[in-house]
């Protein structure tokens, strides 16, 4: 197999990469410079030697504790619990939040023989028990999948006993689109998570 063969491979392998845009990819780095190629090579080994998942939440960090987890001024009341490191940034990014992170690093697919072993759920349940009543809510901040509501329900029933209130992001209507062209199930959770105006 030649170097551009494989490499479109390893390119198509990521999410959202089919086989032509892999070999886009790989086309445009051979028309780029022999620096650039370079690199992005010195990049992708940095990322494999370097970053590591945080001790405590399982965020990515080059630390042991990511940058979250070592910021005392973080509201340690308050726990939000995502299924993947990037929706931390997403989270954070709105400046709205000011509490602590835990990363599944996935979500319970029993199809995809996807079970609470093999996500991050032993450690969650420690942080809650080990923080002796510090942590009063857990913000269940899954996606609105299948998969993300039945990983919702599961720590529900797992969370709830050991004290903290667990609540789940509203479900709406996004801003700025109209009721016609929203989705029935969209609309319904908007209309169950309706509040007071």
């Amino acid at each position: 197999m030649s170097a551009i063969d494989r490499l479109t491979d390893e390119f198509s392998r990521l999410p959202g990469i089919g086989s032509k845009s892999a070999l886009r990819l790989v086309h445009h780095l051979m028309k780029g410079s022999k620096d650039d190629t370079r690199r992005l090579a010195r990049s992708l080994v940095d990322l494999a030697e370097k970053v590591r998942r945080c001790d405590v939440c399982g965020n990515f960090s080059e630390l042991e504790l990511c940058s979250i987890c070592a910021n005392p001024r973080r509201d340690q009341s308050m726990l939000c619990v995502v299924e993947e490191a990037y929706e931390v940034g997403a989270i954070e990014r709105t400046g709205q939040y000011r509490g602590i992170f835990h990363v599944l690093g996935g979500r319970l697919s029993p199809l995809d023989g996807v079970g609470p072993e093999e996500l991050n759920f032993a450690s969650l349940l420690r942080r809650i028990v080990e923080s002796e009543g510090e942590i009063h809510e857990v913000i269940v901040a899954t996606n609105a999948s299948v998969e993300g509501e039945a990983t919702s329900v599961f720590l529900e029933q797992e969370i709830r006993p050991l004290g903290p209130r667990v609540t789940r992001l509203a479900r709406g209507i996004p801003v700025g689109s109209d009721l016609e062209y929203v989705d029935g199930t969209t609309i319904a959770q908007a209309l169950a998570g309706r509040r007071e105006m």
